[in-house]
């Protein structure tokens, strides 16, 4: 059978895949027919629900054409409903309990087709590879299939398929959506159409990329050296030998989904542990490695007998620049002092707002609409919320979505609906400020040392009482020790770097021409539980001792000498 022939593109390239389907316009037609014929037929037997009064009764029912529809259209609205399915905020559990059943229930196709293309891939037969093999797909997801296998070495692995016939069915949908970007996207609210055919471009850049194995696989490896050093994260083995562009082999992971805390708390897993270490290492990816994963819905995360968090899937990822990050992590200090000013300068820098905006009308407006969220109801602070809050200043001010930001968008999201999904209750701050708090008053590079003064320096004043909030907020996990954190301090003010914090320091403990006894004793108050006066003087001397005597003399000759006989 002849390829199709956008088969041999490798990457998404929008021009000519318009090129193919301009020629072909039947095709564009025929596709755009079903898509409606199929979505105005939902919609009316919804509306027809509400207009006889049997919405109540019939919600099961319309929930599960929902998902038979969304299966119907094919990769493209299956990715759709996948994101929808962790957003229980969002939609009504009647239905999210049936968009669930998208992240890995899905028809699966012919076996015999399957073991075909792994043999054609691999240039080996199946048998020849693997000792054995699941006569039937243990998944189907939206673009693979995934069977359970058993290399002749004795590993346990999963062999994942690629559905055939997926560029042909991706490229036309993705041909029509930046059609309708195109040509009525300019008629959108909220500014978002103006560069809408830029977010559908880059959500065709990943799909390519999601459906390229080999660049999966190497996703995989950059993922697992990224937390090489966090026991709680588990990250599947690849093996090359069997892996193509459309078969992944990889070591089988033994979990539990995360779809609910009833089934976790019957495998013996805390749920909150789960969602400490999912929210913990989604903030990592996103502020420390710069490399995070694009699509961490339920069917690719799962929790470990050990209590670990599982990621598989590793097809849709995205790498943040050095500026960008840095930039989060601004907006994140700006957003904690209520800098409105400098935080509308960071949505400049990340993209949310054009070069050269004016920014004046727009600042009052941030602190109407995230005074109260930062504020006395910092609990209630959600991404959900800020979306909603947002909105409104979409409407009157140029904000817009960077390409960029749509997949980080989607992650955060996603990952916070996961949780939510775990528990109702759940707050992002609980877990995302201590974590945020930690590294700020840890400090390992010049440029968090640089924002943690920003926090606590205002206007040239040394601000008190958000020293004692971060310390409180990073104490409440507990996991932080102070005394590591009290060492990198002291090594800081004995550097060069710390010159300035120093006598600000000392500034601080007169200013107002007063000493400020009273903040010192609340400070010693918050931490005198965690510091032990000989674990104290061990880290002082510790923390000391790393620099020469002659630096040492250079700034306190009597620590010099204490070092000395340390020495001895």
């Amino acid at each position: 059978m002849n390829p199709h022939p956008l088969d041999r593109l490798k990457r998404y390239d929008p021009e000519e895949i318009a090129r193919y389907y301009q020629r072909r316009p039947w095709k564009a037609i025929w596709r755009t027919i079903s898509i409606l014929w199929f979505t105005i037929g939902f919609l009316l037997g919804f509306a027809w629900d509400e207009w006889i009064d049997r919405a109540e009764q019939n919600k099961l029912k319309r929930a599960a054409q929902l998902r038979e529809l969304l299966t119907k259209l094919g990769p493209t609205f299956i990715k759709v409903g996948q994101a929808l399915s962790t957003r229980p905020d969002l939609i009504r559990k009647d239905f999210l309990e049936e968009l669930v059943k998208l992240q890995d229930r899905l028809p699966p196709y012919d076996n015999e087709l399957a073991m075909r293309l792994i043999e054609s891939e691999l240039d080996r037969s199946p048998d020849e590879m693997y000792r054995e093999i699941s006569p039937a797909p243990v998944a189907a997801a939206s673009l693979a299939q995934v069977y359970r296998a058993r290399l002749h070495s004795g590993e346990e692995v999963a062999v994942k398929v690629q559905r055939p016939n997926l560029k042909p069915i991706l490229t036309l949908d993705l041909y029509l959506i930046r059609w309708a970007a195109v040509n009525f996207g300019r008629f959108l609210p909220l500014n978002l159409g103006h560069d809408l055919d830029l977010i559908v471009d880059e959500f065709g850049c990943k799909l390519f990329e999601e459906i390229d194995y080999l660049n999966e696989g190497r996703n995989a490896e950059k993922f697992a050296a990224n937390f090489s050093n966090n026991p709680q994260v588990k990250v599947p083995q690849i093996y090359w030998r069997y892996c193509s562009a459309k078969v992944l082999t990889l070591e089988w992971i033994n979990g539990y989904k995360l779809t609910g805390t009833q089934y976790l708390a019957d495998a013996g897993i805390n749920p909150q542990t789960i969602i400490e270490v999912g929210v913990t290492t989604g903030l990592q990816q996103l502020l420390e490695h710069g490399f995070f994963h694009a699509d961490p819905h339920p069917g690719n995360l799962f929790a470990t007998p050990q209590g670990q968090m599982a990621y598989i899937d590793f097809g849709m990822m995205d790498q943040l620049e050095e500026s960008t990050k840095e930039t989060l992590v601004d907006a994140l200090v700006h957003l904690i002092n209520k800098d409105y000013l400098d935080l509308a300068q960071d949505f400049i820098k990340l993209g949310f707002l054009a070069p050269g905006t004016d920014i004046t009308p727009i600042v009052p407006a941030l602190e109407d609409v995230l005074g109260d969220i930062m504020g006395q109801s910092v609990r209630d602070f959600n991404f959900k919320t800020v979306t909603d809050r947002f909105s409104e200043l979409m409407y009157e001010y140029p904000f817009r979505v960077p390409v960029k930001f749509a997949l980080i968008i989607r992650s955060v999201v996603t990952q916070e609906g996961l949780a939510l999904s775990l528990d109702p209750n759940f707050k992002i701050v609980d877990i995302g400020y201590p974590y945020i708090a930690r590294r700020l008053l840890t400090g390992e590079s010049p440029q968090l040392r640089r924002r943690l003064l920003e926090v606590l320096f205002k206007d040239g004043k040394f601000q008190w009482e958000r020293l004692e909030n971060l310390i409180a907020i990073a104490r409440s996990d507990e996991n932080f020790d102070l005394l590591p954190t009290a060492q990198l301090g002291i090594q800081f003010l004995l550097s060069d770097e710390g010159q300035f914090l120093r006598n600000q320091l000392l500034l601080a403990l007169t200013e107002d021409d007063r000493l400020h006894t009273d903040e010192v004793h609340r400070l010693w108050d918050l931490v005198k539980e965690d510091v032990k006066p000989d674990r104290l003087w061990n880290v002082a001397l510790e923390a000391i001792t790393d620099y020469s005597a002659r630096r040492a003399a250079d700034l306190f000759p009597s620590v010099a000498v204490l070092s000395a006989f340390q020495k001895l």
